[in-house]
């Protein structure tokens, strides 16, 4: 049977304050499920974490880095006290003589005795042990391995129980460690991030299925995707704004302990490792990346699943 035409502008009229931008209303303004704040709190919290830890690292490996460039130790493993004083200062006064050189230190014999204390103690048990000489050296810039076996090779025909370490060498190993495990909190922050797009994804969905029988509705009054994106766009951001602002506060906390915990223990390698106020500035934009990636991916699921509804 037709619709008498008077009853069709009726109907129109009825049905026109809930067209377009007013059609939209009608979707429920609930959030997108419970866990949703709370995974976002946790992802955020392990993100902040794993964020901490890279910077934490990098400058741990370039305060390292930059403390031990160019430095070199010579050792003079001589059993002969006064044959070791004699060898120490004739290789000292070679180096001071070498434009390779540019500082040159002997270390004292207290302050190797103080070095070797937590292994050896005090008393008589460092007296029973030939202790070796040590001099500290800078080389100058640019001074490489061709420079450093030039002066092995001087060193050796002034004291034949010397030896020469570069620090940086010895160090290259602990220094790729660190790389290593700051690569491994990069792609955990990766990880990470997509395990929280999927957990948005699911809820997006869950929700569009809850609400499709509404979603409907507001399309056959005239309401577009764009509009119904933008009410679940809206959910989900105060969903991860609640759970960005707690993963921050609980990653800030754990990065604090830990930060007490390497603190205590008085090691100056480990003082390198501290955060500085850029780095700290870092750290506190992780929760509005959590915000952007949660909004994005809600917004392209929802437009995504409409166009396979409708």
């Amino acid at each position: 049977m037709k619709r008498p035409p008077t009853l069709g502008r009726a109907v129109d009229r009825g049905l026109a304050p809930f067209r377009g931008r007013r059609a939209a209303h009608l979707l429920p303004r609930t959030r997108l499920g419970g866990p949703v704040p709370w995974v976002i709190a946790i992802m955020t919290a392990l993100t902040v974490l794993a964020v901490g830890g890279a910077l934490a690292l990098s400058n741990l490996a370039a305060s390292a880095r930059g403390e031990l460039a160019g430095s070199a130790t010579v050792q003079i493993l001589e059993a002969d006290p006064d044959l070791r004083a004699e060898q120490t200062e004739r290789v000292a006064a070679l180096l001071r003589q070498d434009a390779s050189v540019e500082a040159v230190r002997i270390v004292p014999e207290s302050e190797i005795a103080a070095l070797l204390e937590p292994w050896l103690g005090t008393g008589e048990a460092v007296e029973a042990v030939p202790l070796p000489a040590l001099i500290d050296l800078q080389l100058a810039a640019g001074a490489g391995e061709a420079q450093i076996e030039a002066l092995e090779g001087r060193i050796a025909a002034a004291a034949p129980s010397a030896r020469i370490d570069a620090q940086e060498a010895w160090l290259a190993p602990v220094l790729e460690a660190l790389n290593s495990l700051r690569y491994m909190a990069f792609a955990l922050i990766a990880l990470l991030a997509f395990t929280g797009a999927a957990a948005v994804w699911l809820a997006a969905r869950n929700a569009l299925d809850g609400n499709r029988d509404t979603i409907e509705i507001v399309h056959l009054l005239g309401g577009s995707d764009e509009q119904v994106a933008r009410v679940f766009q809206r959910s989900i951001l105060f969903d991860a704004l609640a759970g960005g602002v707690l993963g921050l506060a609980l990653g800030t906390g754990a990065i604090l302990l830990v930060a007490t915990r390497f603190a205590a223990l008085d090691s100056g390698m480990v003082a390198g490792g501290t955060l500085l106020p850029t780095d700290w500035a870092i750290v506190a934009l992780v929760p509005l990346f959590a915000v952007g990636i949660a909004v994005y991916t809600a917004r392209m699921t929802v437009l995504s699943s409409l166009r396979k509804m409708l």
